[in-house]
């Protein structure tokens, strides 16, 4: 067992936990109208700025959880296989791309080009 490894995993689940979890309390509940999606504007900003920045937020928290799940297969000590990283690529890339997606109502051309990476890459994988 890796013990720096191990801990950097469990700090980097849990950064994007919290991250989330205070974005959703401190700002986004403050521009929500009972959806999901917050889709109240508040100046400068309107309805559509808010909900890109809602989904790239979120975005953020997926990609800590990726790189989470390989610096705890590194705490395990198992090798970093191509399938392992592909994996953590894919995830943090599919997830982000229908945050965008749902986030923005498909208007955000985001979603295309990161589901793009994720399909890439699947097809990329030994």
């Amino acid at each position: 067992m890796q013990t720096p490894y191990l801990v950097a995993a469990i700090l980097a689940a849990l950064t994007g936990l919290v991250h989330s979890v205070l974005g959703e309390i401190l700002i986004f509940r403050h521009l929500r109208d009972g959806s999901l999606v917050p889709a109240l504007g508040a100046p400068p900003l309107r309805e559509r700025n808010v909900r890109i920045i809602w989904a790239t937020w979120h975005l953020a928290t997926l990609f800590g959880w990726a790189f989470a799940g390989v610096l705890l297969q590194l705490a395990l000590g198992h090798p970093l296989s191509a399938s392992l990283v592909t994996g953590a690529i894919v995830f943090a890339y599919l997830g982000g791309a229908v945050l965008v997606l749902v986030g923005t109502k498909g208007r955000h051309p985001g979603w295309v080009a990161l589901t793009a990476v994720a399909a890439l890459t699947a097809a990329s994988a030994p």
